[in-house]
């Protein structure tokens, strides 16, 4: 009941509560990096959801577009704007996803959404991890977050999948609020965000 019902209707009410309460730092934070990034506050880009089906998650930009004389994009560590930077340090970053679960593509809770180039290249347990909505935050993210290997994170992911309950999502919900305070697990190990997924042959 809670998995089917419940937890959508726990999803909607509180992810438009928490936007209007945030609505002033929504604003804020979207001027200073329409500033920083010339005019491109928000970062769109389309994600897979529950079932594979792909949406367009929103988040606040923390980099900009720069580029080298080749014109492909500077490293990630460059073109991370110092706004960007505290904003993704302080979880902000996270704020217009809030969008996306009033929608109904997310949930407040479950595996974070990852690109959609890697589909292809999950196996059979792998791809299990969108057998529920992705979420916000997640039993990954509370558990090392981009410190974590991917084999290990797709290992949270589905074990999310397998023990989902109401409980446990207040658990992790917790355990967010003190990984924020912490700024725990943010970057991984040896650089600002983490290498990409490139599957288990």
């Amino acid at each position: 009941m809670y998995k089917n019902f419940f937890k959508r209707v726990i999803d909607f009410i509180a992810s438009l509560s928490g936007f209007i309460v945030l609505l002033p730092v929504f604003i804020i934070i979207s001027i200073f990096l329409f500033v920083a990034n010339e005019g491109k506050p928000f970062f769109i880009q389309r994600r897979p959801g529950k079932n594979g089906k792909v949406f367009s998650i929103i988040k606040f930009k923390t980099m900009n577009d720069k580029k080298d004389a080749d014109g492909k994009l500077l490293s990630d560590e460059i073109r991370l704007t110092p706004v960007g930077k505290f904003v993704r340090k302080t979880s902000l970053d996270e704020i217009p996803q809030l969008l996306n679960v009033i929608k109904g593509d997310m949930s407040l809770i479950g595996p974070r959404p990852l690109l959609t180039d890697y589909m292809h290249l999950y196996n059979e347990f792998q791809n299990r991890r969108h057998e529920v909505k992705p979420g916000i935050t997640g039993w990954a993210q509370v558990n090392g977050r981009n410190a974590i290997s991917w084999d290990k994170k797709f290992e949270y992911d589905v074990w999310y999948v397998d023990n989902l309950s109401f409980l446990l999502d207040c658990k992790i919900i917790f355990k967010t609020i003190q990984k924020v305070i912490k700024s725990e697990g943010i970057n991984a190990e040896d650089g600002n965000t983490k290498e990409p997924f490139s599957g288990n042959f």
